[in-house]
């Protein structure tokens, strides 16, 4: 018997459209956001998916991308959890910098490792920061299971993994071994985190794994959640190529030509 589990990470941000570090700011869905999560959802209806659940952070993109998916397939009705443990990785100081304006002060080496590497953590936030406040005082963190100020002020991926990881053994997992398809809206890297631990990616590995937003991503799983595949990204081959390429020239200083990272 094989479990499907559909990863997601969400449409385009305002932030990602300004090529900003979002992470725990809350943000919505631009025009094209919208018309990601509604391309998605034709594209998981088209292949005939019928989830039973849905996963989300407690991030506004993440949940309207949710939304918008199920709107489109049919599947309004499905149950929508959410956990501040999906949420996007915190990327402390760093947060409402702009990408390609770090790559030319630093270096686009630098950037893709604060990006992407497995252990790297970027300088904590702080009270001195312009979002410092927006993020710690929002009510939805009242509700976390653990106490606001246990809350990260900065992660590497390892971290976002560490996190993570609970809530997959003691939420997601015992629910796709009883047989539910579920989708997992969340982000970048929460994905990236969960894809390098079932398809146990090497840590040196995972920084060339890209998530365009509003591609759907497949893993089929036996019944010990061990993938008898490599993940699938779901849609057309060219477009998903264009939004893959899109993903990795944000860290490219401006003017710096597309090659690959």
């Amino acid at each position: 018997m094989t479990f499907k589990l559909v990863l997601l990470r969400h449409g385009e941000s305002a932030w990602n459209k300004e090529n900003r570090f979002c992470s725990w700011v809350d943000q919505k869905l631009t025009e094209n956001g919208i018309k990601e999560a509604q391309t998605c959802g034709n594209v998981l209806k088209a292949a005939g998916f019928e989830f039973d659940l849905v996963l989300t952070s407690i991030l506004s993109r993440s949940i309207q991308t949710a939304w918008l998916v199920l709107q489109e397939m049919g599947q309004e009705w499905v149950p929508i959890e959410s956990s501040w443990r999906l949420n996007e990785r915190h990327y402390g100081a760093l947060i409402g910098l702009n990408r390609a304006e770090l790559a030319a002060l630093h270096g686009e080496e630098k950037v893709k490792i604060w990006r992407r590497s497995y252990d790297v953590t970027p300088p904590p936030i702080d009270e001195s920061h312009a979002n410092y406040k927006e993020i710690y005082t929002d009510r939805r963190y009242n509700f976390c299971d653990v106490p606001k100020d246990r809350l990260p002020k900065t992660e590497s991926l390892k971290e976002v993994l560490d996190r993570l990881l609970p809530y997959w053994n003691e939420v997601v997992a015992p629910e796709v071994k009883k047989g539910k398809t579920i989708l997992i809206s969340a982000h970048g890297n929460s994905t990236r985190a969960l894809l390098k631990h079932l398809e146990g990616i090497p840590d040196d590995e995972i920084i060339n794994l890209t998530l365009p937003t509003g591609i759907p991503v497949l893993l089929e799983l036996d019944e010990c959640l061990r993938p008898v595949k490599h993940h699938e990204l779901l849609g057309d081959p060219q477009a998903i190529q264009a939004a893959i390429k899109k993903v990795e020239d944000q860290g490219k200083a401006k003017g710096t030509p597309a090659a690959a990272n």
